[in-house]
């Protein structure tokens, strides 16, 4: 069905605001990076142990290794972007909602449906994956492949990996799934761009997502996170079925919290479904409307700052969204905004 023209107008308005508004008030991945001159990072004892142990490990030359990884720029804005808040806040579910469900994001994604609704249909009958959430994840990851970022990615990883002792380990595997994703794709590693993370295209990949889970989508011969819509949605969506999603299961019920003093212990389980509707009941907490019998949920418990916590029953298929991104929030995003695109594309 077509698209309504008031919402495309309102994207239209919207978008031209966004590309007019300050840096500072645009997504931070978007930000062009303050790049400063560093030493040769090859001198390093850590980076020569890495060059040799990726080297050995993938039948790739040092020699290459040690000229991609010497002209690598330490990147200040990477360890600003990455580092927790130095002020202490109180998290909120209803600002983080509030970012995600806006007019832009909800008419940019009706467009994207519409424009794409083929490879989405043949996502979803490949892979299960309903098209609202495969289109959901890419608008609150990239606003549909408009903010993608502009960190040259070898460059954030290097900075990470070796200037971050917090996630070091995880950002050099990183870097050594990148190197190795580009030399086996043909790709120039030093031209790709994305993230101050590291992530890459239309559904910020990471380079290890991009070797696991990537596909060809539009059937040339050639994976494309960047350029192709396709390989972007059928990506997403094979990612989804790997992790486990159920076709047809729900994603999450309401919680009715009869007495808060009991469902301590719930919280602190985790967001993997362990518990049943009896289990969840005797302990004082109805999903709403009522899970069918023999469905594992999770309690999910959003924070609001000052006020009331909002509370949640994750089923399966919530648990896997938090595999694309590890947070509650996210996932309660990715659906709220998934909901917001059916009832839009469903309006007459």
């Amino acid at each position: 069905m077509p698209v309504r023209i008031l919402a495309t107008v309102l994207l239209g308005v919207a978008l031209a605001a966004l590309a007019a508004a300050p840096a500072t008030a645009r997504l931070r991945n978007d930000r062009p990076p303050a790049i400063v001159p560093t030493a040769d990072y090859t001198r390093r004892a850590d980076v020569k142990e890495f060059i040799a142990e990726v080297a050995a490990r993938n039948h790739y030359e040092p020699a290459e290794l040690t000229r991609l990884i010497r002209k690598a720029q330490h990147v200040p804005a990477v360890l600003r972007l990455i580092a927790p808040p130095t002020v202490t806040f109180k998290r909120s579910w209803a600002a983080y909602r509030q970012r995600f469900l806006d007019p832009v994001r909800i008419a940019g994604g009706a467009a994207f449906w519409e424009e794409n609704a083929a490879t989405l249909e043949r996502a979803r009958e490949r892979f299960g994956i309903p098209p609202e959430i495969v289109v959901a994840i890419i608008g609150v990851e990239t606003l549909y492949g408009r903010i993608t970022g502009k960190f040259r990615i070898i460059d954030a990883l290097v900075t990470l990996g070796f200037d971050d002792p917090r996630r070091a380990a995880y950002f050099r595997s990183e870097l050594e799934q990148f190197l190795v994703w580009t030399h086996d794709s043909g790709i120039d590693p030093l031209t790709v761009l994305g993230s101050y993370a590291g992530a890459i295209g239309l559904p910020q990949f990471m380079p290890g997502s991009i070797r696991n889970y990537a596909v060809d989508f539009d059937g040339d011969g050639v994976i494309n996170l960047r350029d192709s819509t396709a390989d972007a949605i059928g990506s997403v969506a094979n990612f989804l079925a790997v992790h486990g999603w159920q076709a047809g299961a729900p994603t999450h019920f309401n919680a009715i919290i009869e007495d808060h003093d009991r469902i301590g212990p719930l919280a602190d389980a985790g967001i993997e479904p362990s518990f049943s509707s009896a289990d969840l009941a005797r302990q004082g907490v109805i999903a709403m409307p009522a899970a069918p019998a023999g469905l594992s949920l999770a309690l999910v418990d959003l924070p609001n700052g000052d006020d009331a916590p909002s509370y949640y029953l994750g089923a399966r298929n919530f648990f896997v969204i938090t595999r694309y991104n590890r947070s509650s929030f996210y996932a309660m995003a990715v659906l709220e905004l998934a909901r917001a695109l059916r009832e839009e594309r469903a309006a007459p």
